[in-house]
């Protein structure tokens, strides 16, 4: 199960990263434009903001364990993705965009998995 929490946290670090960027270095009406239409509803700082957490979130599920230091911090990644990824749910549910609900499902439960496994029986 050890290898199993390590290829999700990867995979998932693999998302949230290139996403995380992707919110950092564009302007936030050229999001909107290439389908993230939520980044509308909010201020350019807000959308920087969430691509900073998503980009530290997904340092946070590698690099703590990898280095062997603080690797409580890899389970804490996982949680704030949940809590990113309910809010993602939230805000597609009230646009009344379905399809990105159930890929920010899959992520929602992958990162839970990753939460659940290193804060209990699979932990550092």
């Amino acid at each position: 199960m050890n290898v199993v929490l390590w290829i999700i946290a990867g995979l998932l670090a693999a998302a949230f990263l290139a996403s995380g960027v992707l919110k950092i270095v564009q302007p936030r009406e050229k999001l909107a434009a290439s389908g993230m239409g939520w980044a509308t509803d909010f201020s350019a700082g807000t959308v920087k903001l969430i691509g900073a957490l998503e980009v530290l979130a997904a340092i946070g599920l590698i690099l703590p364990a990898a280095l062997d230091i603080a690797p409580v911090l890899v389970p804490l990644a996982a949680l704030g993705l949940v809590l990113v990824m309910i809010g993602a749910i939230v805000v597609h549910a009230r646009r009344k965009e379905n399809q990105p609900i159930g890929i920010n499902a899959v992520l929602l439960i992958l990162a839970a998995i990753v939460a659940w496994g290193r804060f209990g029986p699979y932990s550092f």
